[in-house]
């Protein structure tokens, strides 16, 4: 018996696959607790039609990815940090309020953890600091930070 897996099942498949599987184990186990459905023309036709759409819709998230890093590297923001007595930094800047600017000043929204700061920014100056819009698409964008 062939059947299409709606889920991850350990030791037989990915969601998605389709695979040949006892007919007892397929009806009683599988398909009984929606697991699977049986292969039959109609549902691989859906499931082809599924991965189709799918396959379109990633390249276009891919695409918007690379459009928004392109103007991400264009551009910069600056933030304005405390100083004390001798120049020293009261603070730092962490990834959360560089993804709070960058949706203030730009207007894009970026996640917080798709920020990579190693560390916290601690002095004043120019940082490029790394995105991660995609999987694919890493950007770089210029951080000022600024004593006030």
């Amino acid at each position: 018996m062939e059947v299409i897996l709606l889920e991850d099942v350990k030791n037989v498949g990915k969601k998605g696959d389709v695979v040949k599987v006892n007919d007892g184990f397929g009806r009683n186990v599988l398909i009984k607790k929606n697991q699977a459905i049986e292969a039959t023309g109609k549902s691989l036709n859906d499931l082809k039609l599924k991965k189709a759409n799918d396959d379109k819709i990633a390249a276009e998230n891919l695409e918007a990815a690379k459009e928004l890093s392109k103007k991400i590297e264009e551009s910069s923001i600056s933030i304005a940090i405390k100083l004390g007595e001798g120049g020293k930094t009261f603070g730092s800047v962490s990834s959360k309020e560089i993804a709070e600017e960058v949706k203030a000043q730009l207007g894009y929204d970026v996640d917080k953890k798709k920020v990579l700061l190693k560390d916290p920014i601690k002095a004043v100056g120019e940082f490029d600091v790394k995105i991660k819009l995609h999987p694919q698409v890493t950007t770089t964008l210029k951080v000022k930070v600024l004593g006030k």
